[in-house]
């Protein structure tokens, strides 16, 4: 078994603890569909927001799916000008057989523009 790291990305729709929220936990679920994850296999989460997003910690939003026994670490991105806004990432590293040409990264909403190759059509998952 391997450690792999994976990544994903949303955009909040506001500086709310709701927003951030639902947005994390979006995101979340994509990345367990698409991984196949379960909690165990989770090593740990490293979650980062832009700047103007500080209502909520995403690893709250996580430790209400589930995720309490997950080591999990906040930080805020470079503010980079002309970045993406309302922007959360994470990196999870997982174990896994998988190899890494197997892992999914998902990108939701407005942060599919960092990475189109992983963009996901987050109304496609709750069909």
């Amino acid at each position: 078994m391997a450690v792999r790291g994976v990544r994903g990305a949303t955009t909040a729709k506001a500086n709310t603890a709701e927003e951030i929220i639902e947005a994390t936990q979006e995101l979340i679920a994509a990345l367990v569909h698409f991984n196949d994850l379960n909690t165990d296999e989770i090593a740990s989460a490293i979650w980062t927001t832009t700047r103007d997003l500080t209502a909520e910690f995403p690893a709250k939003a996580a430790r209400q799916v589930g995720w309490g026994d997950v080591p999990q670490m906040c930080a805020h991105e470079m503010d980079v000008p002309g970045a993406l806004a309302m922007c959360i990432r994470v990196t999870l590293h997982i174990n896994t057989q998988k190899t890494q040409r197997e892992v999914r990264h998902v990108y939701l909403h407005g942060a599919t523009v960092l990475r189109p190759e992983y963009a996901v059509d987050a109304a496609a998952l709750s069909s």
